[in-house]
């Protein structure tokens, strides 16, 4: 077993002598960070957010001419008449459902805090992440 051993160190170490180490081209180096220069160059995206500040700028006038709308209109009275028939309408669909006060609360804190997790997630990564 150990004249085999020998016997393979020796190839080895023939095998290593004849054939000799190849080395890079003189720029190979600079070819090299050329190719990685661009490649990060091509990954990096300017931020563009999902919903542009006109957009927003349009819902927040929305929401604010239809609260004036509901606030100040002449005919209150028929407005209310038909809140008032359609919430008579709900209220008799879910009538016979009666959840436990641990749902309710549940349901209530839940979204809440799923809002709060999408705010503390977004500042982490806006801080990972800046350009």
């Amino acid at each position: 077993m150990k004249e085999n051993d020998k016997e393979i160190e020796n190839l080895i170490e023939k095998m290593m002598r004849e054939n000799t180490l190849e080395s890079p081209s003189f720029d190979f180096t600079s070819k090299i960070m050329s190719q990685v220069l661009v490649a990060e160059q091509s990954k990096i995206k300017a931020y563009k957010p999902l919903i542009s500040n006109s957009t927003w700028i349009f819902i927040g006038i929305s929401l604010i001419a239809l609260t004036f709308y509901a606030v100040y209109s002449n005919n209150n009275t028929s407005n209310f008449e038909i809140a008032k028939t359609y919430s008579d309408k709900v209220s008799a669909l879910f009538s016979g459902i009666h959840f436990s006060k641990n749902i309710l609360y549940s349901l209530l804190i839940v979204p809440f805090m799923i809002l709060v997790q999408i705010g503390v997630l977004k500042n982490y990564f806006d801080k990972k992440y800046e350009l």
